[in-house]
């Protein structure tokens, strides 16, 4: 399975936004600190905002912060929201042309593997990652907030 970056470019958001919630956080803010283009960022965060998962505060002093609770945000339902199509082959649409549909078995595993793969995904939130990433919150994320050598 392949997420898109879209995707991978929302959890980095998340990330940000779940080690910053003691404040609003602009969009300049996380495209400086994970170079990434702001314009693209921008579809990214008006999708998370459209999907319940940030809230937007427009005007001065305005920016994003987590809609919920970080234990609440379920890696996989962010991945299935931003991910326009799950289909890892043509014949999991609607218009299959292959003639081995119905009866192939490379679908089935396929399915299955996709399925896995979102199990996993809906064991795990935001704050799980958060947790688990102390060290790299540090160095990568607050990288001011580490003492001197």
């Amino acid at each position: 399975m392949h997420i898109t970056q879209h995707t991978d470019y929302a959890l980095r958001a998340l990330i940000f936004l779940g080690t910053n919630e003691d404040r609003l956080v602009t969009i300049q803010e996380i495209s400086d600190r994970f170079a990434v283009s702001r314009n693209h960022l921008m579809k990214v965060v008006s999708r998370l905002i459209r999907g319940g998962f940030v809230d937007g505060v427009r005007g001065k002093g305005g920016g994003l912060r987590l809609a919920r609770p970080a234990a609440t945000i379920v890696v996989g339902h962010v991945v299935r929201h931003m991910e326009s199509g799950m289909d890892l082959v043509e014949c999991f649409g609607k218009d299959c042309a292959c003639i081995l549909d119905p009866d192939c078995q490379l679908k089935v595993a396929l399915s299955n593997a996709l399925a896995a793969f979102l199990k996993v995904l809906d064991g795990v939130t935001l704050a799980d990652l958060l947790g688990k990433s102390e060290r790299v919150i540090l160095h990568v994320l607050h990288p001011l907030a580490l003492p001197s050598r």
